[in-house]
């Protein structure tokens, strides 16, 4: 079957019917001419529809301990074997995690997602996270995702107790490219801690990264894992070949490769929160609107080590394209979007790398 007869729309029934695409479909999705590409994405907004409407969910990153860490993933511009230039600093105090509690909720993002480096917490640490995040829920209507490395069922409760919603932890890539990425932990590790997650009653969050050089039935396979283990939330992060980094030197994406992912994905995960998160202005580029059709939900502000677009952006391009912001109780934004939002901010410390 050729890409111009293929039917899009009846991929799109079978997932709103919740079944699985085989893996002939899968691929089909992912290897498409771009000529179809717009009769891809209207079938992925369909499903996209039936869930979320028109809505764009919006999350705000917090790099509270940044660098530091033990891990040797290949990705990250903050793991033992980055010579990355980026900023190295502990636990952030209260006050600065304050601070951008009180950004995220001016940018109208319904998520503040607390972030820190390293394995896993130690106690000192995790008390730190513990103490903030109850003055976060103090101050604002924001739901709160914790994102500490490997955590045990125990520490996701005590997350819980304190006031967190949804903890993140990604299992970025298929179990059998992980070795290709990662070398101080295992697949098993992450899904250890997604489990533990779902265990104590709280929300999933977890996804990937694409563009690490890993083949089309890796790309499938872990949207089937998120699958299996029933994650709520998506995040898909698009690799940025960060200079210091050993996958600086991978280069393998562009905006209609991004797009037949995001696609693939919401096939696969028709009910989940996708979200486009790290890569998305590198990779979608002009193209990063068409990405809110498959997908429901963005990082607004910067991410751990690399800079986003203003908000001011983001929402005029929501806008722009007839789609509406969601408040953190789920509910259509009523009012003006730029209310109260700044011109600009603090930029991260590193520019948008060039691919």
């Amino acid at each position: 079957m050729t890409d111009r007869s293929y039917d899009w729309q009846r991929l799109a029934d079978r997932s709103l019917a919740g079944d699985v695409l085989t893996r002939d479909e899968a691929h089909a999705v992912l290897t498409a001419s771009d000529d179809v590409l717009l009769d891809q994405l209207a079938a992925a907004y369909r499903v996209r529809r039936a869930t979320w409407g028109n809505r764009v969910r919006l999350h705000f990153l917090l790099n509270a301990q940044s660098g530091l860490c033990p891990e040797d993933c290949g990705y990250c511009s903050q793991s033992k074997i980055s010579t990355a230039e980026i900023e190295k600093y502990p636990m952030l105090a209260q006050d600065r995690i304050m601070e951008a509690a009180d950004r995220a909720a001016a940018l109208k993002a319904g998520t503040l997602c607390m972030v820190i480096s390293g394995r896993t917490p130690g106690e000192r640490v995790f008390g730190k996270v513990l103490d903030a995040v109850r003055a976060v829920r103090e101050k604002h209507d924001l739901k709160i995702c914790a994102c500490l490395g490997l955590l045990n069922e125990e520490q996701v409760l005590r997350l819980k107790d304190a006031g967190v919603e949804t903890v993140n932890h990604n299992l970025n890539t298929s179990a059998n490219y992980t070795p290709e990425v990662v070398g101080t932990h295992t697949f098993e590790d992450r899904v250890n801690t997604v489990q533990a997650v779902k265990a104590a009653g709280m929300k999933t969050c977890s996804g990937g990264i694409l563009g690490m050089g890993e083949s089309d039935d890796d790309v499938i396979d872990l949207a089937l894992s998120l699958r299996e283990l029933d994650v709520k939330s998506v995040p898909v992060n698009f690799l940025i070949p960060v200079p210091g980094t050993s996958f600086a030197g991978i280069r393998e994406l562009d905006p209609r490769r991004c797009l037949r992912i995001l696609s693939l994905y919401r096939f696969l995960l028709p009910t989940q929160e996708i979200r486009i998160s790290g890569g998305r202005e590198v990779h979608l580029r002009s193209m990063q609107v068409m990405g809110l059709y498959p997908a429901n939900s963005i990082f607004v502000g910067d991410y751990l080590t690399t800079q986003g677009q203003t908000a001011r952006d983001d929402m005029r391009m929501i806008e722009d394209a007839g789609f509406v912001l969601e408040t953190p109780d789920g509910e259509p934004l009523v009012g003006d979007p730029f209310e109260g939002v700044p011109e600009e901010y603090p930029r991260a410390p590193l520019p948008l790398v060039e691919v």
